[in-house]
């Protein structure tokens, strides 16, 4: 008996491994993560939302939803004192502690994964679906509506690729130097999905990059947040960085700006604002 319960142990863990099994009860959840609001949204289950983070800007009625903090720093008083069912996070759900709180009380609490690919975005839409109970409409809606926009940025990818264009993403300002993004980001996924090379991506993470980095990178094209840009102050200010003036980029007014979650979030609209940075770009 003993052997069997640990084989049935191992059973469920690998059952639930991926993240994506059929909750128990999803009529009360909780959200860590603005796409994952999204895609609620998206797949007609807004009616289920009790509460989200400060990251969940989108649609604009989500806002009006109690609020359980930043998804990185959630308060588990906040999400207790609304008696979720389930709480669905992003991968960066914490802290690590709230989130043992919230399992150790019984509440369902999953852990949606993320790639950064067109296919990842699919994948999370039917993962949620799948725990939710929405399998058959998300394969309708995706069919419908997201296969399309699919089809159509791997045309203009391709254009942007054979260009072999570079492209670099500004999060913000840091003591006067841009942050930048490098490998393994979600900027940097947005950037493969265009059909860019990330420049200067030859690092992982976001970081500050000097002057000289910078202009020996040579971007041709910069993708900047509406908030990213509030740190320069506008777009004419931006083009007079010293780090950025000089840029091919600056030079061909190649600089673009897109709401941040719309761009990075992956979720449902990352595939538009893709096609549409990528039709500009390829023009």
């Amino acid at each position: 008996m003993k052997y069997l319960s640990l084989i049935v142990g191992l059973a469920l863990s690998v059952q639930n491994a991926d993240g994506c099994s059929l909750a128990k009860d999803s009529t009360r959840i909780a959200v860590g993560g603005g796409s994952i609001t999204e895609i609620l949204y998206f797949l007609g289950a807004e009616d289920k939302i009790v509460a989200v983070d400060t990251t969940s800007n989108y649609p604009p009625e989500a806002k009006s939803l109690p609020s359980i903090g930043y998804v990185r720093n959630l308060s588990a008083e906040g999400i207790l004192s609304l008696r979720p069912t389930l709480v669905l996070g992003e991968n960066d759900i914490g802290p690590s502690e709230v989130v043992s709180q919230i399992k150790n009380v019984g509440i369902d609490l999953i852990v949606i994964e993320e790639k950064h690919s067109a296919d990842g975005i699919i994948k999370k839409i039917q993962c949620i679906a799948k725990v939710i109970d929405k399998k058959s409409i998300a394969n309708q809606i995706i069919d419908q509506q997201l296969i399309p926009t699919i089809k159509r940025l791997g045309i203009e990818a391709r254009k942007v690729k054979a260009k072999q264009t570079s492209i670099m993403f500004i999060l913000s300002m840091q003591g006067g130097s841009p942050i930048v993004a490098g490998k393994n980001v979600s900027a940097d996924g947005l950037i493969s999905m265009i059909g860019g090379t990330n420049s200067p991506g030859n690092f992982n993470g976001w970081k500050p990059v000097s002057t000289e980095a910078i202009i020996a990178a040579l971007p041709e094209v910069i993708l900047i947040s509406t908030r990213g840009l509030s740190g320069f102050g506008s777009i004419e200010e931006l083009k007079l960085h010293p780090a950025l003036k000089h840029t091919p980029a600056v030079k061909n007014q190649k600089i673009f700006v897109m709401d941040g979650m719309e761009m990075l979030g992956f979720g449902p609209r990352t595939l538009d604002a893709a096609l549409s940075l990528a039709k500009k770009i390829s023009f």
